[in-house]
């Protein structure tokens, strides 16, 4: 069975991902990066700040590993504001939120990661909390049951979330700010990894950094997780600085290759290729010829690959395209299957 925390390039925070918070930045000229959202960003604090007023509500969204999480904290550190954390699956019942929002102080940030997995019924009570700064209570059952309206302290809503679209609309419309995180560039993660090489006294040559950022799917999160895995290799061959000789021999030796890929994502590929022609082949059929659970395929390994232009998904299933063909060294013929030529046949069938 699949196990996220057991893949070296998986996006998703492992809990045993030790010195991940250390690598924050703290403030937003540390933040590398997501330079339009860090300019609007400080437009929008620095104006709160001037009025005396709390910041408004702010949904952050876009794949995981991007600094979502480290903008909330950017966010209350550049606010003066204490931040409580907590995530849409921890809160279970209306009374659990309910908590956390009376004991909110004025201006404090209020941090919700998984925003989209909170139950229907907690959602309600956001509304008025974001909206009005008040909650909306029932006392007692039946006949004697009674309203009563608490008034709560000015506070921020920082929301996250990788399904933006799994937001309903009320809880969506409420936010007066809304950032998409993009994937970072080569440039901009080996700067990442410079800096996080410097705060772990790790030497680093610049190929070397590189090297890495080229392998680290533009995530900073899988970035600074190759480099801690490059160093074992390092001091391991007794050597005390990362040369781009050792980085590729040991992302060579973690099976990451130079688009990041690792054994999982290419043997999906070959799968496609060897198996079925390079498709088109349903999902349920990749899951069964490769041993991969078919949602673990569509959520953990399909994104990235539809990235590349690798894969595009069709009607009648997957398909791998002549990228992924080069990529893997394999033959592409003009026998394949083009997108071109499945749409016109999806034109015929629906003119049938």
């Amino acid at each position: 069975m699949f196990n996220e925390e057991e893949r070296l390039i998986t996006s998703a925070k492992i809990e045993n991902d030790d010195n991940e918070n250390l690598l924050r930045p703290k403030n937003l000229s540390d933040y590398i990066g997501q330079q339009k959202i860090k300019s609007n960003l400080n437009v929008f604090m620095h104006s709160a700040k001037k009025r005396g007023e709390a910041l408004d509500h702010v949904l952050l969204y876009g794949p995981p590993g991007l600094g979502k999480t480290t903008l909330s904290h950017i966010i209350a550190n550049e606010m003066g504001a204490e931040i409580r954390i907590t995530s849409g699956p921890a809160i279970e019942r209306a009374g659990d939120l309910a908590a956390i929002l009376t004991n909110l102080s004025d201006n404090s940030i209020l941090f919700i990661d998984e925003i989209h997995r909170l139950n229907h019924s907690v959602e309600e009570i956001l509304y008025p909390a974001m909206e009005d700064y008040s909650l909306d209570m029932v006392l007692g059952k039946g006949p004697s049951a009674r309203t009563i309206r608490l008034s709560l302290p000015k506070f921020t809503l920082v929301g996250a979330t990788t399904r933006a679209g799994m937001l309903s609309s009320p809880l969506r419309d409420r936010f007066g700010v809304m950032f998409r995180l993009e994937l970072y560039n080569e440039k901009e993660l080996t700067a990442i990894i410079t800096r996080s090489a410097s705060i772990l006294n790790i030497n680093i040559d610049a190929q070397a950094a590189q090297e890495i950022a080229r392998r680290s799917r533009g995530t900073p999160r899988i970035a600074n997780r190759l480099l801690k895995r490059v160093r074992d290799f390092a001091e391991y061959e007794g050597s005390d600085i990362i040369t781009l000789v050792i980085a590729k021999k040991a992302l060579e030796c973690m099976e990451v290759d130079e688009l990041g890929l690792d054994n999982i994502d290419r043997k999906i590929l070959l799968t496609i290729i060897d198996k079925f022609n390079g498709g088109p082949v349903g999902l349920d059929t990749i899951s069964a010829a490769s041993g991969e659970e078919a949602i673990t395929i569509e959520d953990v390994y399909e994104p990235y690959l539809l990235q590349l232009g690798f894969i595009t998904r069709t009607p009648r299933g997957r398909i791998c395209l002549k990228r992924a063909y080069e990529h893997l060294g394999k033959c592409y013929t003009s026998q394949q299957p083009t997108l071109f030529d499945l749409q016109q046949d999806n034109g015929n069938n629906a003119e049938k």
